[in-house]
């Protein structure tokens, strides 16, 4: 296990976060902020009932999507055919696909043995914010496409939480196993706070001698559909356009063992 310095320019074992004051300053001091379970997510995702619920759900999705059924318009069908909430229902969508979708996004995802050498483009919000909400315990879900999505979003602004620290060393602890050139995070340049999270990306790289670049863009899911040879992300459009993609929380919950509170919508998923 690695922690990861702001002000040693190295990598090292043997050194816990709290003794790094740097990074307490800049990650540390988020007054006890979480992004975890909302309110009744344990009623709504707790229980063998909810969930029976949810995965037939999950399977009448798969259907209708398959036949060419909008989405909006299929969830809330299926919403009230099994009487899901708002936050079931979202959880619901976030994991659904259609059978060509789900195959044409097998056939273009990497494995990380392929990864070494490369040049790889992050999709910065979404993978770190999802990060965030499953070390902080909220619930994750496992579509039907093995990618693994959460309830959270930024919503015009991003705050960072107690477990942003936790999350960036992973990616970097990736970053080293695989061997990868370089790793470009993209981030909203429209979200409050974008730029400051740039920043501390960039400086976080910096320190530990990380092979890392960082941009804002206005509409980062097209730019990573068009310039990325390789994206990380979950997003479903961006795995719809991407030349290739990997799975890195699928990849970091085996790799690192992570603790997750996982809901799978479908029993053949990939973890």
């Amino acid at each position: 296990m690695y922690n990861f310095s702001f002000h040693s320019g190295k990598l090292t074992k043997d050194r816990s976060i709290e003794e790094l004051y740097p990074l307490k300053k800049l990650f540390l001091n988020m007054n006890n902020r979480n992004r975890g379970k909302n309110t009744g997510d344990d009623v709504l995702f707790g229980s063998e009932k909810q969930l029976g619920r949810l995965k037939m759900a999950a399977q009448d999705m798969l259907y209708l999507l398959t036949r060419d059924y909008p989405e909006k318009a299929s969830s809330e069908l299926v919403g009230n055919r099994y009487k899901l909430k708002t936050r079931q229902i979202q959880a619901l969508r976030g994991a659904s696909a259609s059978e060509k979708q789900i195959e044409d996004r097998k056939l273009r995802q990497l494995e990380v043995a392929e990864l070494e050498g490369k040049i790889l483009y992050i999709d910065g919000f979404n993978v770190l914010i999802l990060m965030e909400s499953l070390l902080s315990g909220a619930y994750i879900f496992e579509g039907s496409d093995g990618c693994f999505r959460d309830l959270s979003g930024v919503h015009g602004t991003y705050k960072r939480v107690n477990q942003t620290l936790r999350a960036v060393e992973l990616v970097a602890v990736f970053f080293k196993k695989a061997k990868i050139q370089k790793l470009i995070w993209i981030f909203d340049k429209p979200v409050s706070n974008s730029r400051r999270i740039k920043e501390i990306i960039l400086d976080f790289a910096h320190e530990n001698n990380l092979n890392w670049e960082a941009g804002l863009e206005y509409n980062p899911d097209k730019f990573l559909a068009e310039n990325s040879e390789i994206a990380i992300s979950s997003d479903a459009w961006i795995l719809d356009h991407c030349k290739m993609w990997f799975n890195i929380i699928g990849y970091l919950i085996t790799e690192e063992k992570l603790q997750v509170n996982l809901i799978k919508m479908f029993e053949d998923a990939s973890v």
